[in-house]
């Protein structure tokens, strides 16, 4: 039997009923955001920043990915941001930005770290914001912007024993 391969077609997320709802409400989500931050007067330098970051235990390869890339010229001097966002179609469970728990932040960590140094940014100024939108059925999106929502303060080997003694 002869065994043909098939690129994937492109197909428009309206329309495609076997995409899976949760990547439809992201994509929305990561367009919102966009369009947002430009309106914020940042600059979009990346979106879906992906790259591998290092192998589980079981040797598996562990893909690091950053939602949006971008330096906010708002302040001086501009100010290279990693941006994670998180869509929800209701708040009454949880908050969006919960699901940005120290796991997601390591990782968005690890990634960003590469990014500076593949890019050769490591001197320039960052930070790590959350921007959440919640995008209800029949209602107007409500987009929010965290800005320095958490630091490497957490992830960084601290020298506590040369302190103590």
């Amino acid at each position: 039997m002869k065994s043909t391969s098939r690129k994937p077609k492109k197909s428009d997320p309206k329309t495609e009923p076997s995409r899976a709802q949760h990547l439809i409400l992201g994509a929305k989500g990561e367009r919102l955001a966009v369009e947002h931050l430009e309106q914020q007067g940042y600059r979009i330098v990346a979106t879906n920043f992906t790259l591998p970051i290092g192998y589980s235990l079981q040797g598996r390869q562990i893909t690091g990915e950053i939602d949006i890339v971008a330096y906010d010229e708002t302040t001086q001097p501009f100010v290279l941001t990693f941006i994670e966002v998180k869509t929800r179609t209701r708040t009454d469970i949880a908050a969006p930005e919960a699901a940005v728990d120290r796991r997601k932040q390591r990782q968005i960590i690890r990634t960003a770290r590469l990014y500076r140094r593949l890019m050769a940014v490591q001197e320039e100024p960052f930070r790590y914001d959350v921007i959440t939108v919640v995008a209800a059925p029949n209602a107007t999106e409500e987009i929010s912007l965290l800005r320095g929502f958490f630091s490497e303060e957490l992830f960084t080997r601290s020298n506590w024993s040369r302190d103590k003694f």
